[in-house]
């Protein structure tokens, strides 16, 4: 494998945070895999490996914080040697001090360096706290995941501090604060980049639900509670089968050309109990039936609102599907996250007049809404991305 380096876990992220390593020097560890523990603006991701190797060398420590590409761990795979992986990460650093060197060169004589600013460590408390207040190791490394000040918690509780105790802290604070601040600047960030680069298009299209309702219903009631499904799996499993048919949505836009996607990983956006917004993916969808749809969403919700997503989930999204019909909303215009190329939105499901041959009738109506980048496709292959989206709807046993 080589040197293993911090992961980008988005496109708005610019370094993390090491919080755990799962692994030590000289574990065997298999595709995959999760070896250790990252905070970003997103959260605390497990972040995996995708080769077969053996750590050979952990090169950070717990709590330092890193930026994007600094080589966090040597692994070694089947034809290299510790040396090897020795002499690669000293070539790798001496690249970067010549980059340093030579930026250093550029500046204007007389111009002061910048202080070098030392890796953030995980969270302590104070010698004098520590004797007064019994803090749990789980409540430590939870502190660090939230941002908690362990000191201040300290100074006001009384007797020993668990999670609990630095979760109703951390919700305080958020409350406090009105949400994730550095989540809401790195959405901030992703969206502005997004207006300044993307040329959006907007479709939207009225699609007759009661038919896949009628059949989801019918099949629900053969089922038991915790099996049933949700119309929401039912409509991410259409957008996947659409796609299978209009593929030029499902990819990226690199080096001034559309790249499709072989695996479509539609990204979901999830709400996260501490405030600010998630689309962690369901990775290779397209090899998911209904049922294991629903139980991939299901999965992905319980992770995402407990802190247990993975590097994988984040950064390998194709689409974003974002649905905000269980808030009233009744059609979505999203902006697009690059590199993506689209985005669909969901609005409520309404009671709404329909045509039905020579008669009007009332039926369950949903607006389905398509963001697509201008530049990678345009209007007429967005409607039949919609067009096919309806077909399917009116089948579900299909689906």
């Amino acid at each position: 494998m080589g040197i293993f380096k911090m992961p980008s876990l988005g496109a708005d992220m610019d370094a993390g945070t090491l919080m755990e390593w799962k692994v030590k020097e000289g574990d065997k560890v298999s595709k995959d895999q999760v070896i250790a523990e990252v905070e970003s603006n997103k959260g605390v991701i497990e972040v995996e490996v995708f080769e077969e190797g053996v750590i050979d060398k952990l090169l950070v420590k717990p709590g330092t914080t890193c930026k994007v590409g600094t080589p966090i761990a040597l692994i070694r795979g089947e034809n290299e040697t510790s040396q090897s992986l020795e002499k690669e990460l000293e070539a790798l650093s001496g690249g970067e001090k010549e980059e340093a060197a030579a930026e250093t060169s550029e500046k204007e004589p007389g111009t002061p360096k910048t202080k070098k600013t030392e890796p953030a460590t995980e969270a302590k408390v104070s010698k004098s706290t520590a004797e007064e207040v019994k803090i749990s190791p789980a409540a430590r490394k939870r502190a660090r995941e939230l941002g908690v000040d362990l000191d201040a918690l300290a100074a006001k509780a009384k007797g020993k501090i668990g999670t609990a105790e630095v979760e109703a802290a951390a919700a305080s604070n958020e409350k406090k604060r009105g949400g994730s601040d550095s989540m809401r600047q790195a959405i901030a960030a992703a969206m502005s980049r997004s207006n300044a680069e993307i040329p959006h298009y907007y479709l939207s299209a009225s699609i007759n639900l009661t038919p896949a309702l009628k059949w989801l219903e019918t099949q629900n009631r053969k089922r038991s509670i915790k099996d049933r499904i949700l119309p929401a799996a039912l409509m991410i499993r259409a957008v996947v089968k659409a796609l299978q048919a209009v593929p030029e949505l499902n990819g990226f836009w690199k080096e001034d050309a559309l790249q499709i996607s072989e695996e479509i990983n539609p990204g979901v956006a999830i709400a996260k109990r501490t405030g600010g917004l998630v689309t962690p993916a369901l990775l290779n969808a397209q090899a998911m039936d209904l049922d294991g749809t629903m139980k991939a969403f299901h999965d992905l919700i319980t992770r995402t609102r407990t802190g247990k997503l993975r590097s994988s989930e984040i950064n390998r999204q194709t689409i974003v599907i974002t649905n905000l019909g269980d808030l009233g909303v009744e059609r979505v215009y999203g902006v697009i996250y690059p590199p993506q190329v689209a985005l669909v939105g969901i609005g409520k499901i309404v009671d709404a007049p329909w045509v039905v041959g020579d008669a009007l009738a009332v039926r369950k109506v949903v607006q389905v809404t398509l963001a697509g980048d201008h530049r990678a496709t345009d209007g007429r292959t967005g409607a039949l991305f919609l067009d096919k989206l309806d077909q399917l709807l009116q089948k579900p046993e299909e689906l």
